[in-house]
């Protein structure tokens, strides 16, 4: 007959194909189930509120029309709608996948055996599968899989968020309209249970059963996999556990799935006593917690309490006598296994003579020591150095095996024909006699040393044992012992053939044995809940990371469960399932080993207080008798003990070596590395969360004294960093710059998310990582994050509304009490706590501030003027009286009072809108300077080629312009937009010349704008000495942020746009002049064309453009004349 699993047996390839499958599902829903948007689980009031109209359960099935109209009728909840699948859809789509290939799995696994029973596979039923070795096996796994697909499902991720999750893919996808969908029948096979996986929780009624009959499956099939698991060893596990009291060892696996494959057929469970009875004392004699699949344990006392015939069954061994007996029974066991395996690692003793004398002897203490820490762990650290080194050992010698029996053979021979030359007469031996029998009779012997055959081990074994025996009587009978030197070399030939007798028997077979007895695979989650004894351990001595290199490796060995199926079907899934547990188990070591960079930061700690409080600076010249005081020995000493510490617990860790976990490559140096960043994030991002929290109420802001207490932490910080690198040998500076950019950019994102539509998830950001990740923590105010924090606080105490800036100076004035809020030295204080990375993250953030606040001005503009009859009405004949721009207004003051009278109520929002772009456009601008001026000064070489690259490539640019056959960068070359990165990065750039938005044409806009300048005129006075400031405080209005607003907004459009709108102004200025002189007799320059003649100044001094712009519309002798005046 065909091997089953040979390919072209049709049959076993497509039960193996499922079963890889099946392994693959679980992988991928175990990943799946730590990317659950946490929204799904609507744990808060603020997250009901805000998304429970968008995100349902299956309910949403009875009346679709009903939710969709409740979204139709609110535009707000349309638009979040949107936001929200544009967001999500991607990983919605993921899960809807994984879900779906469950369903698939188990109608693949039906359509299989229809096709058996239908004959498809010639000569194939499902009683001769089940009668193959292999096919016995991949059958029960089939069924058993899909059962621990269905529990992981339920337990890892919750029934109505599974429901809310399908729904939004329903909703969202295609795959509704779509005709061949079966997103009906996986909705029906995934919809919640009822069971929640947290303690305490209510089992629900007819559970799991009624879950796992979702999906039909032939009942013959069910109870012949029942049968077979009942009676059957199918992984014949008995052969590597010998003794009686571990079969319930050899057979855990078997258990497990017999557990699961229970809940197909519940009957047996509620009245089936007597297989009940049977299956108890084959499986679970002595045990009733076990592991089902890759760690996810089970209680048999709870999981059984709805049945009556396994409870009853199950009783047996709950016995109060019985559980008794197995605790003592192990508890004895462990100080008996611990001084053996003690005594096996000592230095020295596991040599390759005592394990290949002692292969029984090694096995059964491996036996004993992994049966009892696996009881002990389910109902410690030693056993897995013995398990490891004595299988390298055994690999090692299995690998060799051949070569050095045949080096002992050659040895063994090559000895025996000297002997016979020895007693030829011819070779010169002490006091040797010829004897020719002697001589023919080691001739022969050599020549049947030479003739043993590796290949028939058992032939050779027994003719080695003849041959040493035959060795043992030659030395008696002849009566060679008075000549040591044939003593000697029979001895030897003797020691070589009992070497070659030891050689043929490593088997592998001893080596598959260890690998069954060295399985913790049941330990896959358990084990975390000793991470703290392991890291109690390391504290206490940290080359003890060594002996944990063995349970880790032990771990590793876990991979074999899921992987084998799928290696065996040669499926493209092997790499995405290996990479998954290898990067858990990855993950796990690191977090077991994070214990050491904890300790390194603590003792760092202690260092750097020691340093900056305790040790006195030793000043260049000191007096003799001054010098005791200053050696400060037992300071010293202390930094001295804490820095050796440091040293020895990264000594400890780097004698892990490179090793393979999976098949991840885990390097030490690599580890301690991350370690250190990891933890350095940790510290890091806790110090800024922390430290910039503001009061908004505070009488005087506490924006400056937590910036300076900022940047004593961060210094604190860097200088200790500064000190320990290269102690423990790593780049300090490096982590410390990628480390703390990293923390600030990712802020900076997530803040910057608040502004966009489709928002940057944690798994989609280049600044998170998963080795190294940066913690969130729980928002305080609005913000979410420090840098949010504390950009609005900037914002806060510069409001244009309660503050006046004077340009010159750069410095803001309470308009009240004139005293100063702030000034320039507030970035430097940033730069000084927050480096280049935080003033360059505020100013990305300030940039998202100011689209969405132009957005909001536009929307504004839309709703109360463009849209708004009544001010349209004043408006469209107000422009029709102003042209041409180039003349003058007849009866100007009437004119232009009238129009800004009747638009007066759309004056205040646009005043608002203007002052906060403004004030935003400024605070750039202030970030801009301390950027170039911290470039110029800390990196001038890198100023001076940004700012030679600018040049030179704008010239290429407008060479470009002017003649079009000269090169320009393409579409693809992403040159512009990396320079720009690096020119806002070191401050080489001007905000005002920013276009935030794309916008389209508005009709009016100049004469809106114009009419809002206007209005704000009288608001405002000239003073000499500070230029233009406001004149009431009840009324306030800033100039500058309003001249920069009004700039800013100007940018967006054409250009075009701003020529009217200074046409509008320069008209203005000529109107009121022209009816000042002819009213006056000596004519005096109105305050309002004075402010409106500084405007213009302003415009042309912050847009850096030439004074003719202006001069086009105002004549140049009325700005020497308003200047002579001032």
């Amino acid at each position: 007959m065909v091997d089953f699993l040979a390919e072209n047996n049709l049959c076993g390839q497509a039960i193996l194909r499922i079963v890889s499958r099946g392994n693959a599902i679980i992988a991928e829903l175990l990943r799946l189930s730590e990317f659950i948007p946490t929204v799904y689980r609507l744990r808060d009031k603020a997250e009901q509120q805000k998304y429970g109209d968008i995100i349902c359960d299956f309910s949403y099935f009875k009346g679709p029309e009903y939710y969709e109209g409740k979204l139709e009728a609110k535009p707000e909840l349309q638009d979040l709608d949107e936001e929200f699948r544009e967001n999500h859809i991607e990983i919605l789509t993921r899960f809807y996948l994984a879900f779906e290939s469950v369903h698939k799995y188990i109608v693949d696994l039906n359509r299989f055996l229809d096709d058996l029973n239908e004959g498809v596979y010639i000569q194939q039923t499902l009683e001769t599968v089940l009668l193959n070795e292999d096919g016995k096996q991949l059958l029960c796994e089939a069924l058993y899989l899909y059962g621990v697909m269905l529990l992981v499902i339920d337990l890892k991720i919750e029934g109505e968020v599974r429901e809310r999750m399908l729904v939004s893919y329903y909703r969202y996808s295609a795959a509704r309209s779509s005709s061949d969908s079966n997103l009906d029948d996986i909705c029906k096979l995934v919809r919640s249970t009822g069971y929640s996986p947290v303690a305490g929780a209510k089992r629900p009624p007819n559970y799991p059963e009624s879950y796992f009959q979702r999906v039909p499956i032939s009942n013959t099939f069910i109870s012949m996999v029942v049968g077979r698991l009942r009676s059957d060893d199918i992984y014949n596990q008995v052969l590597a556990y010998p003794l009686p009291e571990h079969r319930s060892t050899a057979l855990a696996t078997q258990a497990a799935m017999l557990y699961v494959i229970l809940y197909f057929e519940p009957s047996i469970l509620h009245t089936q006593q007597a297989k009940m009875r049977e299956i108890v004392d084959k499986y679970f004699p002595d045990n009733w917690v076990i592991s089902i699949y890759m760690g996810i344990t089970v209680n048999l006392i709870e999981a059984w309490e709805p049945y009556k015939a396994a409870k009853t069954a199950l009783n047996y061994t709950l016995e109060q006598l019985n559980i008794k007996e197995q605790a003592n029974r192990y508890g004895m066991s462990v100080e008996k296994l611990r001084r053996q395996v003690q005594q096996f690692l000592k230095e020295g003793f596991l040599r390759e003579e005592y394990v290949l004398d002692h292969i029984p002897k090694l096995l059964n203490c491996l036996r004993d020591c992994n049966v009892t820490i696996r009881w002990l762990m389910l109902h410690t650290a030693e056993t897995d150095t013995l398990n490891s080194l004595t299988g390298i050992m055994f690999k090692q010698m299995l690998s060799e095996k051949q070569a050095k029996w045949e080096s002992y053979q050659k040895e063994g021979s090559e000895r025996m024909t000297e002997l016979a030359e020895v007693f030829s007469g011819v070779k010169p031996l002490t006091r040797v006699e010829k004897n020719e029998n002697l001589q023919a009779w080691f001739r022969e012997i050599s020549k049947q040393i030479s003739s043993l055959n590796y290949e028939d081990s058992t032939a050779a074994g027994r003719k080695t044992v003849q041959l040493i025996q035959a060795l043992e009587e030659v030395q008696e009978f002849h009566q060679l012992e008075s000549n040591l030197q044939i003593c000697q070399f029979l001895a030897d030939t003797r020691k070589f053939l009992h070497q070659m007798i030891r050689t043929i028997n490593i088997k592998e077979e001893v080596l598959i044995s260890m690998q069954i007895i060295g399985d913790l695979s049941y330990a896959w989650q358990l084990i975390d809940s000793y991470t703290t004894i392991m890291q109690e351990g390391i504290r206490v001595s940290p080359f003890m990371v060594t002996k944990l290199k063995a349970t880790f490796l032990k771990l590793a060995s876990a991979l074999d469960l899921p992987l084998m199926r799928i290696n065996q079907a040669n499926s493209p899934d092997l790499l995405s399932v290996s990479q998954y547990y290898s990067g858990e188990l990855v993950a796990y070591v690191r977090k077991v080993l994070q214990i050491i960079p904890e300790s390194m930061f603590t003792s760092l700690a202690k260092i750097i207080k020691l340093q900056t409080h305790s040790i006195m600076e030793v000043p260049t010249r000191l007096d003799k008798d001054k010098l005791k005081d200053y050696s400060q020995l037992g300071a010293r000493y202390e930094v001295a003990r804490l820095t050796h510490a440091i040293s020895i617990f990264t000594e400890g860790i780097l004698m892990m070596k490179t090793t393979l976990v999976g098949i991840i490559k885990v390097d030490p140096k690599q580890l301690l590395e991350d370690g250190i960043r990891k933890e350095l994030v940790r510290r890091v991002a806790y110090a800024l969360h922390k430290g910039l929290i503001f009061n908004p109420k505070a009488k005087t802001s506490e924006l400056m004294p937590k910036l300076k207490e900022m940047a004593a932490t961060m210094d604190g910080f860097y200088r200790s960093f500064e000190y320990i690198q290269d102690y423990v040998s790593i780049y300090g500076l490096k982590i410390w710059q990628e480390e703390v950019s990293r923390i600030i950019n990712y802020n900076v994102e997530q803040e910057c998310n608040n502004f966009l539509r489709t928002k940057i998830l944690d798994w989609q950001s280049m600044y998170q990582s998963t080795h190294i990740p940066i913690p969130k923590f729980q928002p305080v105010d609005e913000s979410v994050t420090f840098i949010g924090r504390l950009c609005r606080e900037i914002l806060r105490i510069t409001d244009p509304k309660v503050t006046c800036y004077i340009d010159q100076i750069n410095t803001w004035y309470d308009m009240k009490t004139h005293q100063e809020v702030t000034n320039k030295q507030l970035f430097s204080e940033i730069q000084n706590s927050l480096g280049t990375f935080g003033l360059n993250g505020l100013d990305r953030l300030l940039c998202f501030m100011i689209v969405k606040e132009i957005q909001i001005f536009l929307g504004m503009l839309h709703r109360n003027v463009l849209r708004d009859k009544a001010v349209m009405d004043t408006i469209k004949p107000f422009q029709i009286h102003l042209n041409p721009v180039k003349g003058i207004v007849a009866n100007s003051s009437k004119v232009y009072s009238a129009a800004v009278q009747k638009t007066q109520k759309i004056w205040a929002s646009y005043q608002d809108s203007i002052l906060k772009v403004g004030q935003m456009q400024i605070l750039r601008q202030q970030i801009a300077n301390e950027l170039s001026y911290s470039c110029k000064f800390d990196s001038k070489h890198l100023a001076a080629a940004l700012e030679n690259l600018n040049q030179s490539l704008l010239a290429d640019v407008e060479a470009h312009y002017q003649d079009p056959t000269l090169p320009y960068p393409k579409d693809d070359n992403t040159l512009l937009y990396e320079i720009t990165a690096y020119m806002e990065a070191a401050g080489i750039h001007n905000p005002l010349s920013k276009i935030y938005i794309t916008t389209k044409r508005l009709p009016y806009f100049p004469v809106v704008n114009f009419l809002f300048l206007i209005s704000q005129l009288p608001k405002v006075q000239y003073i000499k000495n500070q230029g233009m400031v406001c004149k009431k405080s009840t009324d306030p209005t800033d100039w500058p942020p309003l001249v920069v607003g009004l700039v800013t907004l100007l940018k967006q459009f054409h250009s075009r746009y701003t020529e009217h709108f200074l046409a509008l102004i320069g008209q203005f200025v000529r109107s009121i002049v022209e009816q000042c002189t002819t009213s006056q007799k000596i004519p005096e320059m109105p305050a309002d064309a004075v402010a409106a003649l500084m405007f213009l100044e302003n415009y042309v001094y912050y847009t850096k453009l030439p004074r003719k712009v202006v001069e086009a519309h105002v004549p140049s002798f009325i700005f020497d004349e308003f200047r002579t005046i001032l």
